[in-house]
């Protein structure tokens, strides 16, 4: 009897347990919903709607207001044609400490704080100047939104932040410096949203070149810098999975001739998210990605590299996503790479496949990097190399997904300062700049290959001048893409040159039609030696497998130049550095002159 009721039981919770499961997976497939959700557009009287078809309440009557603090709003008095009207054409103005009060349930939030420097109330834009504060926490001091527009040439400016919440309420106060005399605070548009523990690791975060991991949990506080999907096109806030963040192109990132291969995945393929919550990226970052590309002498002799300009004085969270989606990287030791920031080595030997036990899987990894200094701007170096030590099948790497962090530090601080408008805010250095992402800035761009008696030292010279741009975009859009928060884009680098396709890989920038050597540049080595100031190790950008790289001026200072000095004792041959100048010199691309 007893064995009758265990065999008729059996099949009832077979199906109790496969419905479990069929529960747990439509749990992590679905997107996010944020249970607290507020778009607060500032200054406004009436119910918006955004581009992304967001409906953004009015603040004006509302009660996040606090009744006995004083402010004015206003209209902005002009338009940029970049700027969308929501919620960017009113602002609340404030010329003394002013509070907004949201009434939360404790737990992590975004906060996302909406600028577009202009004139309103009849008020200079460059004497806005001001702090914001949550809690113990200082988002931002001293910002100036008009300054930074300046020298970004930002149409708008988007602040996004990741806090904890401990109490019943999210506090935002915003104060004006104290000087000059008639400075002001203002905001067009607050955004708040609940949101999952994506960020936080009680085991810790491996710090990159330290021994003890970094924890990141509740009393940790982050502001997002940098949030790009690597191979492909931008994700508007409505394409996110229910946390309404943008992703941006990679390709104003890049740094260097090799721009690798971007690829995108069949239409057949389907990512499989495993138990790793949908939520923690949208489903096109995965399915799109860069690699080297296939030439293995090639990228034996060259690092895919991305270049960000950081505030220094800070710690930075970087998380790295990663998806094999191609048919031929199906196994093991297909792909191996090694991972370095900031000219240091975060992880050898990854492979993507290992990590994430099956293709069409996606996994990320985390690092902490310290980026010592204090009040300037610095540049945080991304770069992929093969791994060589455990002989892979292909020599390659790849990525799908970048997402970097500020960490608070010791005082609870995120905010850094304001760049300063003249100086080329660019990947490299103040003094170097790029192209604008608009192509509205079309400065001299230089590749130059040069070599010196004797055999021992070889030049190669690859400069690129460029002006930061966040996406502007005055003339045209992706029409892939709503014409969403454009202009937060923190400083375009390079030329917009993605091109969008149905292919399955879009070749840009390694592989290109040859120059004849007779149009190649050439330059002395008393040259080369004027240009880096004899080669002053105070102008070393880096150093790689052939040798370091110098910044340079040439033409009378009017261009700038990074210079690679072959060094005869690198683990790098003289043979390899002279095989990479001279496919360096032959190729012809858009950013190559």
């Amino acid at each position: 009897m007893k064995n009758s009721v265990a065999t008729q039981s059996f099949p009832k919770l077979v199906s109790v347990f496969a419905s479990l499961l069929l529960l747990f997976h439509l749990v992590l497939a679905a997107d996010y919903v944020p249970t607290e959700k507020i778009l607060l557009n500032c200054g406004e009287k009436s119910d918006q709607s955004d581009n992304d078809n967001r409906k953004w309440t009015p603040d004006v009557g509302s009660k996040f207001l606090t009744g006995t603090e004083k402010s004015v709003t206003s209209p902005a008095a002009s338009q940029d044609p970049a700027v969308p009207e929501v919620p960017y054409m009113t602002a609340r103005v404030f010329h003394s400490n002013f509070t907004y009060s949201f009434p939360v349930v404790s737990g992590r939030k975004f906060v996302r704080l909406y600028f577009y420097a202009n004139s309103y109330d009849g008020q200079n834009a460059t004497n806005a100047l001001f702090s914001v504060t949550s809690g113990s926490y200082t988002l931002l001091k001293n910002f100036s939104a008009a300054q930074t527009s300046e020298a970004l040439n930002y149409a708008f400016v988007i602040k996004e932040y990741s806090i904890n919440v401990n109490g019943d309420h999210l506090n935002l106060t915003f104060s004006p410096s104290s000087t000059p005399s008639n400075a002001y605070a203002f905001v067009n548009g607050i955004e708040v949203l609940s949101m999952p523990d994506l960020y936080s690791n009680s085991d810790g975060v491996p710090i990159v070149s330290q021994q003890a991991p970094l924890t990141i949990d509740n009393a940790t506080a982050l502001e997002n810098v940098y949030r790009l999907n690597v191979g492909g096109s931008d994700i508007s806030p409505s394409g996110d999975t229910g946390l309404f963040r943008s992703w941006y192109d990679d390709q104003p990132y890049l740094f260097g001739a090799g721009f690798g291969v971007s690829a995108a995945a069949d239409p057949n393929v389907t990512i499989d998210y495993g138990t790793m919550a949908t939520y923690t990226a949208p489903v096109s970052v995965y399915t799109t990605a860069r690699s080297m590309g296939p030439n293995a002498p090639i990228n034996d002799n060259y690092n895919l590299t991305w270049l960000f300009s950081i505030d220094s004085g800070f710690s930075y969270l970087v998380r790295l996503h990663f998806c094999e989606f191609t048919d031929n990287i199906t196994k093991i030791n297909q792909r191996v790479f090694n991972i370095f920031i900031n000219n240091q080595t975060a992880e050898l030997g990854f492979d993507v496949i290992a990590a994430a036990e099956q293709v069409d899987v996606p996994v990320y990894r985390d690092y902490v990097v310290v980026v010592p200094g204090s009040n300037s701007q610095q540049d945080l170096w991304l770069a992929l190399h093969p791994n060589e030590t455990d002989k892979p099948q292909y020599y390659d790497a790849i990525l799908n997904g970048v997402e970097i962090f500020k960490i608070n530090d010791l005082n609870n601080n995120l905010a850094g300062t304001n760049p300063i408008p003249g100086l080329k805010q660019d990947i490299v250095d103040p003094s170097l700049a790029l192209p604008s992402h608009s192509g509205r800035t079309k400065n001299q761009t230089a590749i130059i290959a040069g070599g010196v008696s004797g055999g021992v030292i070889l030049l190669l010279v690859i400069g690129f001048c460029v002006v930061g741009a966040a996406r502007r975009r005055r003339q045209g859009k992706d029409s892939s893409t709503s014409d969403g928060p454009s202009g937060w884009l923190p400083l375009s680098l390079y030329g917009n040159s993605h091109s969008a396709g149905s292919a399955k890989t879009n070749t840009t920038g390694s592989y290109a039609s040859s120059l004849p050597s007779n149009l190649c540049r050439h330059f002395s080595f008393a040259e080369i030696k004027a240009a880096t100031k004899n080669f002053d190790e105070a102008l070393v950008l880096g150093v790689g497998g052939f040798g370091k790289v110098y910044k340079g001026e040439i033409d009378g200072g009017t261009t700038k130049v990074a210079i690679k000095r072959g060094n005869p004792l690198s683990e790098q041959g003289v043979h390899e550095f002279q095989t990479e100048i001279e496919m360096l010199s032959k190729l012809r691309h858009r950013h190559l002159v």
